[in-house]
């Protein structure tokens, strides 16, 4: 099957292009970028005014499935990415059973193929059970298509299995994505230290239980040979470590989520519980750390750590409710509102920290995350000019715990491939791919 899609502002940093052009596909892939493509084809997409992006790559997702598919599923939490850009996204294996052996991993992937609309690549956790006492099998889990390793939602503390971790991890070749969170420091926090914690006269969460653990896996990963991607990042200091590792020549790279970067702690004015994420919404000063290091290069990635919860698990009662925020299919809109639209950053640098770099930090580059000739046609049509008050009623997630109900943003997806396949479409709504 042959499409074109014509008359779109194609970015595509993978192969420096930054132009109006027509694209066409052929049996799943690119086949040419360029000029006007002059040729019949089965399905014709008129990109005008919009921009023609590589599929959005979504490095921290938590689709619950196996376990937990009250809170969100395969089929929903895909359906969410598609109508967020995101055609490829890592799922974190804080499931239940917990992804630490190759019977759940599969089982994970033959779901996905079954039910996906997108591509689900997922992560293997770190210990068994995530109990932090004993190594998961790397090298099985990578064989059976771990794309990384993650203890996500804590921290390994045990310092010298961690230690051993890093080095099979280097050994394997696969990246270890890091939520660096001191398990003794942080207590029973449940926000920043700081203003808001004052405020609601509930335990706060300092800096320092980021920081921490950010500079000790720092240090470990170099030391061990292995790649070290830093989850969420919230801190300026995460940032500053960030940089000196870089600096230093380290194998690292870090990510900043959309709630990170717009929101602070004094943005909470009652206890919403929708409020409620780990880590925690900072300061003004982490705000603008996060947003100069997204900026200059430091911090390479926006993910959305999306993280869906029950209602029930959301109560009134601030220090009971569930940490996490939804953001999978907004997260475009925000990142475009937030930084793009005021001028921080290019719709080309957005396409590189939201496509690009992921692919390349997860091993997919030249696969995904761009549109060269050859490469599989996962592709995103983002209409700049869309305004639009996010509402979550309309999400496709089962999930609609977020803090920026009734935000207007500009900026919207307007259809999503996935191989070459419509898998979203604005107008029409999800179109199943198989």
């Amino acid at each position: 099957m042959k499409t074109i899609i014509q008359n779109g502002h194609v970015l595509d940093p993978s192969s420096s292009l930054d132009q109006v052009a027509d694209l066409l596909i052929e049996d799943g892939k690119v086949k040419a970028v360029g000029g006007k493509i002059e040729e019949e084809a089965d399905q014709m997409i008129d990109a005008s005014g919009y921009f023609v992006m590589p599929g959005l790559i979504d490095l921290h997702v938590h689709l619950r499935d196996p376990g937990l598919e009250y809170k969100e599923d395969i089929a929903t939490g895909t359906r969410a990415a598609a109508r967020g850009g995101v055609t490829t996204l890592c799922a974190m294996p804080n499931t239940k059973p917990v992804v630490d052996c190759p019977e759940v991993i599969e089982q994970i992937y033959e779901k996905a193929q079954k039910e996906g609309l997108v591509h689900v690549e997922q992560l293997s956790a770190i210990t068994k059970g995530q109990e932090g006492k004993e190594l998961v099998d790397m090298e099985a889990m990578a064989k059976s298509g771990a794309i990384a390793f993650s203890e996500d939602g804590k921290s390994v503390m045990d310092i010298n299995l961690y230690k051993e971790s890093m080095k099979e991890a280097g050994r394997l070749h696969v990246p270890v994505m890091a939520h660096c969170e001191d398990k003794d420091l942080v207590g029973k926090g449940v926000l920043n230290e700081g203003v808001a914690s004052e405020r609601f006269h509930v335990p706060g969460i300092s800096n320092s239980v980021e920081d921490v653990i950010t500079a000790r896996d720092i240090f470990l990963a170099d030391e061990a040979g292995a790649r070290l991607h830093l989850c969420h990042c919230s801190t300026k200091g995460a940032v500053a470590l960030t940089k000196m590792a870089k600096e230093m020549g380290m194998d690292v790279s870090g990510e900043v989520c959309p709630h990170h970067f717009i929101l602070t702690d004094a943005d909470i004015q009652e206890l919403d519980t929708n409020y409620k994420m780990n880590p925690p919404l900072r300061t003004e000063e982490d705000v603008q750390a996060l947003i100069k290091g997204l900026v200059d290069g430091t911090m390479e990635v926006i993910s959305t750590d999306h993280a869906p919860h029950h209602k029930d698990e959301k109560p009134a009662d601030f220090q009971k409710a569930a940490f996490g925020i939804v953001g999978i299919e907004i997260s475009a809109s925000l990142t475009y509102t937030a930084l793009v639209a005021t001028g921080l950053l290019t719709p080309y640098q957005m396409v590189e920290k939201m496509s690009t770099n992921p692919a390349r930090i997860i091993g997919l580059e030249g696969k995904r995350g761009g549109l060269k000739p050859g490469m599989e046609a996962d592709i995103a049509i983002f209409d700049p000019d869309a305004e639009y008050v996010i509402d979550p009623a309309d999400f496709a997630s089962k999930g609609k715990n977020t803090p920026f109900a009734g935000k207007t943003v500009k900026g919207q997806i307007a259809m999503t491939l996935v191989g070459g396949k419509v898998v979203y479409d604005r107008e029409k709504g999800f179109i199943e791919k198989r």
